[in-house]
């Protein structure tokens, strides 16, 4: 099957990637602008991939860019599983992609965005071969009850950045405290960080993901 179309940041020499994905509605480009913000010390190639566009039920069935459907207001309710697993399956064609242009798998870092953070954790706990990092940035763990019958053991050790605002009315901090707690229930490395933010990404944020993202890939 195809890749999905994506924005791609490729600097000469670089070791390592970021696949990094966006939230609903939005597309690659929304967070092109952050790769110059993180001022790292090395080239990195930043991968921003588009998602398909589809009905999304609770916006009353309006087509926009989106990872899987949302059928509730608590978003961890009736969750289009199959949806789910599409999107990682398109993810991890880019992992392998990344690949075969000579990235090894632990220099690979995958990120997300509210929806496109569930996609990262989802896939990432998930993929069969070892990663650098998991970010999951203003979002939560779908499909959470199944995660230890489906995780990867070449992911358990996989360090697992979460941050998320204090104020977010898009995604309640609880659902991302939850996250965490049945991540650490399971015995994954993860931190949780909280910014007086609602649903959105700030300066402070910022500048931590660019040490995070420096001690896994650098």
């Amino acid at each position: 099957m195809s890749l999905l179309p994506r924005v791609e940041i490729l600097p000469e020499g670089a070791r390592h990637s970021v696949i990094w994905l966006h939230g609903l509605g939005a597309d690659g480009h929304d967070f092109e602008p952050i790769v110059e913000q993180l001022s790292l010390a090395e080239p990195v190639r930043f991968i921003f991939p588009h998602a398909p566009s589809m009905p999304v039920t609770i916006n009353n069935g309006m087509v926009m860019p989106a990872w899987y459907d949302i059928r509730n207001m608590r978003i961890d309710q009736q969750q289009d599983e199959a949806g789910i697993h599409a999107s990682a399956q398109a993810i991890i064609r880019l992992l392998e992609h990344e690949q075969a242009q000579g990235i090894e798998s632990q220099n690979i870092l995958l990120a997300g965005f509210s929806q496109g953070g569930a996609i990262a954790l989802h896939t990432g706990l998930r993929y069969h071969k070892p990663l650098a990092g998991i970010m999951g940035l203003s979002t939560y763990l779908p499909l959470a009850e199944k995660l230890a019958t489906e995780r990867s053991e070449e992911n358990r050790n996989t360090p697992i950045k979460l941050a998320h605002g204090s104020q977010d009315p898009v995604v309640p901090l609880q659902l991302a405290e939850m996250s965490q707690q049945a991540l650490n229930q399971l015995g994954y490395d993860t931190e949780l960080q909280v910014y007086p933010m609602e649903h959105s990404v700030c300066p402070e944020e910022v500048d931590q993901i660019t040490k995070w993202f420096s001690a896994l890939l650098l």
